[in-house]
């Protein structure tokens, strides 16, 4: 499943002083950013560069082409996003931290400038994201640490596409490019779970048109097929959180009795991964339900990117399939509901049945 953060360390390269411990890391955020900027290349000389490998220069232009039909096509903010390309030391590029008490449905969350209070945390010193969970647990949080590969400054810098992410086949970078240029376009401070959602949603279906533009079909359809697979996970996760906010409600004055309830829930979900729900995928392979983490922390971080998709695809089937018309009409509905961009989609499909 792929793994993307907002950059929250972007504000550090905006001015802020490092005198607490939140300037102190977005400093680090900073400096790390610098690197990464520093090193960019053009990915049009690359392209040219008969040095570049054949592998690598098709990959390439998959990702030019994405940023041009994002842009052109869809009608997205790119600026100089995914022009350059930057070459890292290492596989993974931050480690993301997501904390949960154990008893109740409620994230640990941080805040940033300019992004406001997320529940996650990124990190380029990864034994101080390491630490850092390590005190969580201590305090009694379910915690889920995970590598990821790819990250958005929100437009402030033009972002380059790194090394991490082209390790990755030619279907998922497109979705990756659109769906980090989305953030560029529009982002609601204070609404994680609806703006990675919201581009989850806009990467899939935007990376199916631009296959099948191309008259890629088969690419197409293979799009389609992982977004059925996000879209039947996305369900499981929404059943999982009502059963669990259901077995914490019944036991309101004892913490013992919640865990416990908790650990029947989380062992029922795990029966009900393997033996049905895995039956259904059509590009996970079998293994990902008996390993995938099953705790709080891990659940509302999986939620970020996949709470209501189907909204966004009724959205999509609303206005004629047309991707285009779609983030317009869910971008003006966010805009006009700020503080319930979802209940603003929910009403508008509420106005009659989606076809």
């Amino acid at each position: 499943m792929k793994k993307r953060i907002i950059g929250a360390a972007l504000a550090g390269s905006l001015g802020l002083l490092a005198v607490t411990p939140t300037g102190c890391y977005l400093s680090r955020g900073a400096i790390e950013e610098a690197k990464i900027l520093s090193n960019r290349k053009s990915i049009t000389d690359m392209v040219r560069d008969p040095g570049t490998d054949t592998i690598t220069r098709a990959k390439l232009r998959v990702v030019l082409d994405a940023r041009q039909f994002a842009r052109s096509t869809l009608g997205l903010k790119t600026k100089e996003s995914f022009t350059t390309y930057s070459q890292l030391d290492t596989d993974t590029l931050v480690l993301v931290l997501s904390a949960a008490y154990r008893d109740s449905l409620k994230a640990y969350t941080w805040w940033f400038p300019i992004v406001g209070r997320v529940p996650y945390k990124g990190y380029f010193d990864f034994n101080r994201a390491r630490r850092d969970e390590q005190k969580l647990q201590r305090e009694g949080f379910d915690t889920y640490l995970r590598p990821s590969d790819a990250f958005s400054t929100l437009g402030w810098f033009n972002d380059p596409l790194l090394s991490t992410s082209l390790r990755r086949d030619s279907i998922e970078l497109a979705n990756t490019v659109i769906h980090e240029l989305v953030h560029n376009t529009f982002y609601a401070p204070g609404q994680a779970y609806f703006n990675e959602s919201f581009a989850s949603f806009v990467g899939a279906r935007g990376a199916e048109a631009f296959f099948r533009g191309r008259g890629q079909e088969q690419a197409a359809r293979e799009v389609e097929a992982r977004w059925a697979d996000e879209k039947l996970l996305g369900r499981f996760w929404a059943t999982l959180l009502k059963s669990l906010d259901s077995a914490f409600a019944a036991h309101p004055s004892s913490r013992v009795e919640r865990l416990e309830a908790r650990d029947s829930v989380f062992a029922r979900a795990r029966v009900e991964l393997v033996t049905s729900v895995s039956r259904e995928f059509k590009t996970i392979g079998p293994a990902y339900a008996t390993r995938v983490s099953l705790n709080n922390a891990a659940l509302l971080a999986r939620r970020i990117y996949a709470q209501d998709l189907q909204s966004f695809d009724d959205v999509y089937v609303r206005e004629g399939r047309d991707v285009k018309r779609a983030v317009g009409r869910i971008v003006a509905l966010a805009k006009a509901n700020p503080k319930d961009p979802y209940g603003a989609v929910t009403r508008f499909l509420g106005d009659k049945p989606v076809p």
